[in-house]
């Protein structure tokens, strides 16, 4: 990570804890790279914080499907030795018409904490304005902060999480996108987004992130133009282009299709350039399997990390001894 380190037995009072995890925008720079190295020490001598969540109640209450993110918080919270319960939202009375304000505060008498997963980002931050428990976004239609987190946490494990990066998202700008966007523009790195004109992040989302970028020193670019997009890319990062509760758009997929990371197109990469997707893939519509099952891909590797970043999120948050 070169000048992005930072020793884990720094100063504490430069690490202003946050109740929550709703987005990046809310935590700083400092913040983002202590999470990264206990990210990196959970990895590397996790048992020495078994225990650390012990005694604590944590609900997990998802609207949306989910395989990386339950599996890695449920496997979190147990190592730690916390109490992990999982909500269908569908078994809930919020299922019946019972506010969100109301159920706020029924969960605040029973837990500790909640990770939401779902699709209006207001309705976590209803779930967090209205309750004492810390909430943890993830997943909402608007931001992916957890994904983001692990995602920096891979590449900072690559050695390339540093001002010569050279990143390029392509396809559609997303959730995803959008926490990849805060998270570089906060620690001074340049991202490239290529993709087609339709489907670039929202004009308050590019507005927040210049603002930053003018700052830190980060650049953020877009690029119509495929090819110039992933020219000389360290690392090509894609989401799928069709969300979880969007309808399948055939002209969507004709618009994105040049954006299509295949065997082509990797090409004007750099020949050791990596390739990153926060799956499910659709394969051979954003990725083809080629691709995705190469020596090029790092996916699984960033997969496994969601489990260490979500560990260090954890007791961050949660452990009073931290």
């Amino acid at each position: 990570m070169h000048d992005l380190k930072i020793d884990l037995e720094t100063d504490k009072s430069i690490i202003k804890k946050k109740k929550d995890f709703l987005t990046l925008k809310d935590y700083s720079k400092e913040e983002i790279q202590y999470l990264l190295s206990l990210s990196s020490e959970m990895k590397k001598n996790g048992s020495l914080y078994d225990g650390k969540l012990k005694g604590k109640n944590i609900a997990m209450l998802f609207e949306k499907h989910s395989t990386r993110t339950r599996l890695s918080f449920e496997v979190a919270i147990s190592q730690l030795g916390g109490n992990c319960i999982y909500l269908d939202v569908s078994s809930l009375q919020i299922k019946r018409g019972e506010t969100i304000e109301d159920s706020a505060k029924i969960f605040e008498m029973y837990l500790d904490g909640l990770v939401i997963r779902t699709f209006e980002h207001q309705k976590a931050q209803t779930f967090a304005g209205c309750s004492n428990i810390s909430v943890i976004n993830g997943l909402t239609d608007l931001y992916h902060p957890c994904q983001a987190l692990s995602d920096l946490f891979t590449i900072s494990e690559l050695g390339l999480l540093d001002k010569d990066l050279k990143f390029t998202w392509l396809g559609d700008c997303n959730n995803v996108s959008n926490s990849l966007m805060i998270g570089f523009a906060k620690l001074g790195i340049d991202i490239s987004l290529g993709c087609s004109p339709e489907y670039v992040p929202s004009r308050d989302m590019l507005e927040y992130v210049m603002g930053i970028s003018e700052k830190s020193g980060s650049r953020i670019k877009l690029i119509h133009d495929p090819v110039e997009a992933v020219s000389g890319a360290d690392i090509i990062y894609t989401d799928v282009w069709i969300s979880m509760g969007d309808k399948d758009s055939e002209e969507k997929i004709r618009k994105l299709q040049p954006f299509q990371i295949n065997k082509k197109l990797l090409k004007y990469a750099r020949p050791e350039a990596r390739v990153m997707h926060c799956l499910p893939a659709h394969r051979e519509q954003e990725i083809t399997s080629e691709v995705l099952d190469s020596k090029h891909s790092i996916v699984w590797q960033q997969a496994e990390n969601r489990l260490y970043a979500q560990k260090a999120l954890l007791v961050y948050l949660f452990s009073e001894n931290m």
